[in-house]
């Protein structure tokens, strides 16, 4: 009788204690390990949701500013470059105060080119707007400014859609014609898919 009222009242031993501390740590690593992971994930996905999101309003921009351009005045003019092998197109229109400027205050018109600038030190590009006044009678640069819009970024290319040839041609030099559609393609930097996007100089109708 005594025997079992000892076995009832008997503690943990050592080995019990070391065997349940480790259980209890496994535990502790793999929901840290989880969670760890999950808030990863989260950062990475916002990361590249934002990213989407400056593409998209690219996008925007571009077709606000292409569609409105009348053949003739504004006319789109591109041209082809590389350096390194990387594509770095460049195209120009002329526009005024509004989202090809970045501004609803500027006066007159302006020179407005979609390209490619190096960043510092760096062997990566920033894609933006240069702009500068039509009516500039600067040689140089002096009053070109310059607008990022989305950086690290690897390569330009911009090909345009010939009707009369129905065929996609690498340069526009045709300034009393638009061409009927403009394909820009944008190597990035944080992912191994460029973007694309091919835009209608017509407006379609509703």
């Amino acid at each position: 009788m005594s025997t079992g009222r000892a076995n009832r009242h008997r503690g943990f031993t050592l080995l019990e204690i070391i065997v349940a501390v480790a259980i209890l740590a496994t535990m502790a690593v793999a929901i840290y390990r989880f969670v760890q992971s999950n808030l990863v994930a989260i950062r990475v996905s916002s990361d590249a949701i934002a990213a989407d999101a400056r593409y998209d309003g690219l996008r925007e921009v571009l077709i606000a500013q292409w569609q409105s351009l009348p053949p003739g005045k504004g006319a789109l003019l591109g041209e082809t470059f590389k350096l390194d092998d990387r594509s770095r197109d460049k195209i120009r229109w002329i526009c005024s105060a509004g989202p090809g400027l970045m501004t609803r205050y500027a006066a007159g018109d302006y020179v407005v080119s979609l390209e490619l600038q190096s960043e510092k030190n760096t062997n990566r590009y920033d894609l933006g707007l240069s702009r500068k006044p039509t009516n500039d009678p600067a040689v140089s640069d002096v009053n070109e400014t310059w607008v990022p819009l989305i950086d690290n970024v690897t390569s330009l290319q911009i090909r345009y859609f010939d009707t009369r040839l129905n065929t996609w041609v690498e340069r526009w030099t045709d300034t009393g014609t638009l061409p009927r559609l403009v394909k820009v393609t944008v190597g990035r930097g944080d992912a191994s898919i460029p973007w694309e996007a091919i835009i209608p100089l017509g407006r379609t109708p509703l």
